[in-house]
């Protein structure tokens, strides 16, 4: 599912994989970094992200988990088009309206107010999307297959997943 995830970012310039200390991922082309605040949540990923990309100027991170194989390119293109002067993140709601953190691209200058919440006791992503310069789009009006934001927590997940047309999600 890594490999899944990752090949929708194959475009990008600079690619980091976060990953516990535990794990050893590899894949050509990424480089790996043990998580800064191991067991503080899904926030202090894009802590570490957002700092390390700060290291190549002002920017954008484009952030997924590793459980979302039928991720495109045309995801992050789609995203993209809604990058702008004064935006902070670009994010989607899904069909009932909640906001979804992943698939989501979060600028370089959102990273003291990530800090910040993470210092609070914060954990949560779903946090940094809320207030100025965030950006939520539905899903449904952004013109992709639904499939691509579906996510496989389970091996019956990924069983559900490999019955979409065009999908390539990895065996059991």
């Amino acid at each position: 599912m890594l490999e899944c995830s990752a090949a929708s970012l194959e475009g990008a310039p600079h690619r980091l994989l976060i990953a516990p200390p535990e794990r050893s991922y590899q894949l050509p082309g990424w480089i790996t970094e043990p998580e800064d605040r191991q067991g503080e949540g899904p926030l202090a990923g894009l802590e570490k992200a957002l700092t390390w990309a700060e290291q190549f100027g002002s920017g954008w991170v484009a952030l997924t988990g590793v459980d979302y194989p039928l991720l495109t390119p045309a995801v992050w293109a789609t995203l993209f088009l809604h990058v702008g002067e004064g935006r902070l993140a670009v994010a989607t709601l899904d069909a009932a309206g909640h906001p979804q953190p992943l698939p989501a691209l979060y600028h370089t200058a959102l990273r003291p107010e990530v800090t910040a919440a993470l210092d609070r006791g914060e954990r949560r992503l779903r946090a940094v999307l809320q207030g100025p310069g965030r950006i939520l789009l539905s899903r449904d009006a952004l013109g992709l297959s639904s499939h691509v934001w579906e996510d496989a927590d389970t091996a019956a997940d990924l069983e559900r997943l490999a019955r979409f047309p065009q999908a390539s999600v990895p065996e059991r």
